[in-house]
């Protein structure tokens, strides 16, 4: 990353790091090598102007107008999140639903005071930490009931409060983002251990109010994991959960605003479960020359008790797409705090020999310092990992359609589900008239299931790259849906998954939530279209 950093308003991350020279000329060299007709013609993302975003329809009251910004600029950063549909409705100059104001409280006594203000004048509140969304979560979409939206931007509320070293724990604001999280948490020796792809410029209150999950495979995967308690206020008042390592009292009130998605109330706080600095780590890459018998030895670590930190495996195209390998792999490694691990990896090793996988390099450990062990491979795909949202942008800007698409099932179900979702997202390309490739990865295993995650790769047309994108996702939705999978395993509900969540989701439970926002957020105001239908 750059020493000097500005964030782009349209697309991912900073606008030092985008795709530009040797890699932008690299990137396209492989896709016209994939895909040889495409038309991967450059397009850049138009002027600020053609937008032509109005004025804002509100004003802030007194007390909030120096938290308040009608910047042209700033408003159209917080119209969208960072979806493929996203990026490509930017580049398009199509960003229809933009806030009229951006609030930045740096208290929790003024997140109180733009609630009481926007449910009084029937403003919708849309909160906002990172605005890495992939699902229209942070999308100011919300109807024509309400007299304007505005996005509460939290990230003002960034500090580490409090660190309580006997419990190893933290209470952190919500606001914070992911590198100033650790940075604040490295002198005291400890680290959440969280780290989802968009690490970087997503927040603590975002990975909590959308049940996150991070990068490793196994042992606390999910923000849920990590979260103690939570303070959230609501247009009704503030509700803080017990700080406690466990409980059987009842449903738990930290479960009710995990994934609510900003719909309940806004977290301003929480405690979190801190763990040490991992010392020693080990890991290797094995390659499988039959994906199946990589499944199933991805199956037998996941069920062997070992627990490796990263067990992510890569079906043939996934792997030579993302690390240059013609096999699948498996990217396979572990680490602890306390000790070393190296006969953990050993062990693994052996699992995978067992279904015929065949180590692409020495197993590599480290004696316990602070740093990473990977062979060759691993660093590949780990650099791809992190460059993967910039070069999708560029991409993009050169009418690829480049996406993916998450979920979890049982491993009984995994075969059907995997055939199915491939057989629809190729019938879908054919039906909009993309051609494109389709991967599959595990992210996270589990003993009873995995968290396949697919890519689509395919040449769209320019200005119709958001519609034809729209169709394939609707038909691997429906597959999904219909082979046992969830709609999301990582990635929230927001308002793009919203069909198919309404159909996974029990009608009962559905008719519960609504009653719990109705005490909540009488007025309707939290972030209208995301779980629920506007209330107004």
């Amino acid at each position: 990353m750059s020493g000097s950093a500005t964030r782009s308003w349209w697309g991912w991350g900073n606008v030092e790091d985008a795709v530009v020279g040797a890699e932008r000329a690299e990137l396209t060299r492989r896709a016209a090598a994939m895909l040889p007709d495409a038309d991967l013609t450059v397009h850049r993302a138009p002027p600020i102007q053609a937008f032509g975003v109005g004025p804002a329809r509100i004003e802030a009251p007194t007390a909030l107008a120096g938290i308040a910004s009608q910047d042209v600029r700033d408003r159209l950063a917080h119209s969208h999140g960072q979806a493929f549909r996203d990026v490509a409705r930017a580049l398009l100059g199509r960003l229809p639903h933009v806030p009229d104001l951006v609030l930045r409280p740096t208290s929790e006594e003024q997140v109180v005071q733009v609630l009481d203000w926007c449910a009084g004048a029937g403003v919708a509140v849309v909160p906002f930490g990172g605005g890495t969304s992939v699902v229209g979560g942070v999308e100011p979409r919300v109807g024509d009931g309400y007299a304007g939206t505005v996005s509460l931007d939290l990230t003002a509320m960034d500090r580490v409060l409090e660190v309580d070293r006997t419990s190893r724990a933290a209470l952190v604001q919500a606001g914070v983002l992911g590198p100033h999280l650790e940075r604040q948490l490295r002198p005291h020796g400890y680290t959440l251990r969280f780290f989802p792809q968009s690490f970087e410029f997503s927040s603590l209150g975002g990975w909590l109010a959308t049940r996150a999950g991070g990068h490793f495979a196994t042992g606390p995967t999910h923000i849920d994991d990590l979260a103690e308690s939570l303070r959230v206020v609501t247009p009704a008042g503030v509700v803080e959960s017990r700080r406690l390592p466990a409980s059987g009292a009842g449903p738990s009130p930290d479960r009710m605003f995990l994934g609510s998605e900003g719909t309940l109330g806004v977290i301003t706080s929480a405690w979190v479960r801190l763990q040490d600095r991992p010392r020693w780590r080990a890991g290797a890459s094995v390659a499988f020359a039959d994906h199946d018998a990589g499944v199933r030895a991805v199956r037998a670590l996941a069920q062997s008790g070992l627990d490796p930190a990263n067990c992510r495996l890569l079906d043939p195209m996934e792997a030579l797409i993302n690390a240059g390998s013609p096999s699948s792999v498996l990217v396979l490694g572990f680490e602890s705090a306390d000790h070393p691990v190296t006969a953990r990896l050993e062990r693994a090793l052996e699992l995978c020999a067992d279904h015929g996988g065949v180590p692409s390099g020495p197993p590599r450990s480290t004696d316990g310092a602070d740093r990473a062990a990977r062979d060759a491979a691993a660093d590949t795909w780990r650099a791809s990992f992190l460059r993967m949202p910039y070069q999708r942008d560029a991409l993009a800007a050169q009418g690829m359609i480049v996406e993916t698409f998450e979920t979890a099932c049982t491993w009984d179900r995994f075969d059907a589900l995997r055939a199915a979702v491939t057989a629809a997202a190729e019938d879908a390309m054919r039906q909009v008239g993309a051609v494109g490739v389709v991967t599959c990865r595990f992210t996270h295993v589990y003993p009873d299931g995995p968290a396949p995650y697919f890519g689509v790769y395919a040449a769209g047309r320019w200005g119709r790259t958001v519609e034809q994108w729209d169709g394939i996702k609707a038909a691997v939705s429906e597959a999904l849906l219909a082979h046992g999978g969830t709609i999301t395993h990582h990635h929230a509900v927001g308002r793009d998954h919203r069909p198919w969540y309404d159909r996974q989701r029990p009608d009962l439970f559905a008719a519960a939530l609504r009653a719990g926002k109705a005490v909540l957020d009488p007025s309707g105001i939290l972030n209208p279209g995301v779980l629920l239908d506007p209330a107004r």
